[in-house]
């Protein structure tokens, strides 16, 4: 990882920010992007006190012109671009027959079409690179499960495997391209899909953590580290496939 040229979306909350300082402790040039400025300021102010190597750029994820618009403030500071962890995501909660248009342009927006402009402009910029690329998304065990409610959240994160595989398939010997799939992780987004239950956040975590193998919520410093590991040189066979990350939860039966 040491001095890997990195650009992380929805780097500034969650797993994107355990992911941008995660790397750059391990030696990575970061750059974060999200629309949270804030945010964006203190991380990167953090991590360079801390003798980290991150900048950050605001970036829409879903406008064709600010990803443009990344990238090219990336290889101006940098030069290169060696991988990219589109991370960037929002949730929405509905049925299919109560979604509106609205609806469609929030979530896919930012999580299928995000990810389409990000690929679309960072992918050539990797590949001017003798030893090619990564391209890493964030998808979700919502792409595997009815969650209630949950059907436009669901069908974007499954839209992320296929893309997984068609970049791999796509840009051969140039580009790996690799998911990584969390479970219930401890975010402000899962915190958000609480919201209107009759119990308590904490009441709700706690049953859930009964029920999850490992007896825990993940935390987004477990998706850090597994995201560490495929973008650098030691997954170099890891290609065009989804980590699970979800503390045994998919292995679960029915009753």
């Amino acid at each position: 990882m040491k001095d890997k040229v990195i650009i992380v979306t929805g780097g500034t909350s969650g797993i994107g920010a355990a992911c941008v300082r995660h790397f750059a402790r391990l030696g990575a040039r970061v750059v974060a992007a999200s629309i949270q400025e804030a945010e964006g300021a203190a991380l990167t102010a953090e991590i360079r006190a801390a003798g980290g190597v991150a900048d950050f750029v605001a970036c829409d994820v879903s406008r064709e012109d600010s990803v443009r618009d990344l990238v090219a403030a990336t290889l101006d500071l940098h030069g290169r671009l060696d991988a990219v962890h589109a991370n960037a995501g929002v949730w929405g909660k509905g049925r299919v027959t109560t979604f509106a248009d609205a609806d469609w342009e929030k979530v896919m927006g930012v999580n299928v079409k995000g990810a389409f402009w990000t690929a679309k402009h960072c992918i050539p910029a990797m590949e001017r690179n003798e030893a090619g690329g990564v391209f890493l998304i964030t998808t979700s065990v919502a792409a595997h499960v009815g969650f209630p409610a949950h059907a436009l959240y669901c069908a974007s994160k499954a839209a992320l495997e296929a893309m997984v595989r068609c970049l791999a398939v796509d840009h051969a010997g140039k580009i790996r391209a690799v998911g990584i799939s969390p479970g219930t992780i401890d975010t402000p987004m899962l915190a958000a899909t609480c919201e209107g239950w009759d119990a308590p956040v904490e009441e709700l975590y706690a049953q859930v953590e009964q029920k999850i193998p490992v007896r825990r919520l993940g935390q987004p410093d477990d998706i850090a580290r597994a995201a560490a590991f495929l973008i650098s040189d030691d997954a170099a066979y890891v290609n065009g496939t989804i980590l699970t990350l979800d503390g045994g939860t998919m292995a679960l039966p029915p009753w």
